[in-house]
């Protein structure tokens, strides 16, 4: 929408997310679809800032004003940087009202929300949430399944679906990781001169598992048990047969959370669950993953307990 429309979709548009999501490849794609329509200025905030500083010192501020000014759109990566660098966020709020003001598109990326940025100006914060924030999510199983299989396509490789569950149970968080492993299971596949098997797969990934996923797949009553804390509720409830609007909501949870963050097939997480069938917990999985989309209660209770498994993701 962004690229069809330019400065009246989404103005600005703010992506923040954790590393590795695709937020710099996002912001390229924008670019790249509207550079024949308008002069674009992709860059990074460490190299807006350290332009300004040369401009300040050089006596050259009217040229660099003239040309973060006078751009049709105007990209930022990892905007994060000038938080709390009094001068540059002078400098990039009064380039921002200039823009916005002519209906120049502006669209900006980070490693966190507004909100989360208190080193940031009140007045730049706000602005930042004038048009749409995006919070974007790492995928869950079933999306990083798909980016497998359509990079194991690009390289020419022949992956059966177990082999990729394996790549896709072993990587969460981290969509460069993801490629990474999928490259080292290739490659160590062509040097043995042998078809990719599950068992090449994990012995080709052993040292680069994290060791968080392994324990949560050694374990994931450990997991059970935040899920059941974080509602109020205990690991007995989850597996058990209440059908009251709040545990079902939590067993879906769990269900979700366990495809996501384990190598567990649907029949292991069914079975974690009370003995549940494999097409109840793909269900639930689906259901948990489409009303997340409009539900701020559900999406903040699955990151709470995302961050107890993972406080330091």
């Amino acid at each position: 929408a962004v690229a069809q429309n330019p400065g009246h979709a989404y103005n600005p548009l703010f992506i923040h997310g954790g590393s590795g999501l695709g937020k710099t490849h996002l912001l390229h794609a924008i670019g790249q679809l509207v550079a024949n329509q308008l002069p674009v200025i992709c860059t990074s905030a460490e190299q807006f800032t350290n332009e300004f500083v040369s401009a300040l010192r050089e006596r050259k501020t009217e040229d660099f004003r003239s040309k973060y000014r006078n751009a049709g759109m105007l990209l930022i990566d990892d905007v994060q940087f000038i938080a709390g660098k009094e001068q540059t966020e002078e400098c990039f709020f009064h380039t921002f009202n200039e823009l916005h003001n002519a209906s120049h598109q502006v669209v900006l990326t980070s490693d966190r929300s507004p909100r989360e940025m208190p080193e940031l100006t009140e007045r730049l914060r706000s602005r930042f949430e004038w048009g749409l924030t995006v919070d974007i999510q790492p995928p869950d199983h079933a999306t990083r399944l798909a980016i497998l299989e359509a990079k194991a396509k690009d390289r020419e490789a022949e992956l059966t679906p177990d082999v990729l569950d394996v790549i896709a149970g072993q990587i969460q968080r981290n969509i460069r990781e993801l490629e990474g492993s999928l490259n080292r299971v290739i490659a160590y596949a062509r040097l043995l001169r042998e078809q990719p098997t599950v068992e090449m797969a994990t012995q080709a990934l052993r040292s680069v598992a994290t060791q968080e996923t392994i324990e949560t797949r050694q374990n994931p009553q450990l997991l059970l048990s935040t899920v059941a804390e974080c509602f109020q509720l205990t690991p007995a409830d989850l597996t058990g047969k209440a059908r009251d609007k709040e545990t079902v909501t939590a067993r879906r949870v769990a269900m979700y959370i366990l495809r996501q963050s384990t190598g567990c097939t649907l029949s292991q997480i069914g079975e974690e669950l009370g003995g549940r069938d494999a097409a109840a917990v793909a269900n639930a999985c689906k259901r948990v993953g489409a009303e997340m989309n409009h539900s701020t209660y559900l999406k903040d209770k699955i990151e709470a307990i995302r961050q107890k498994i993972h406080p330091a993701g």
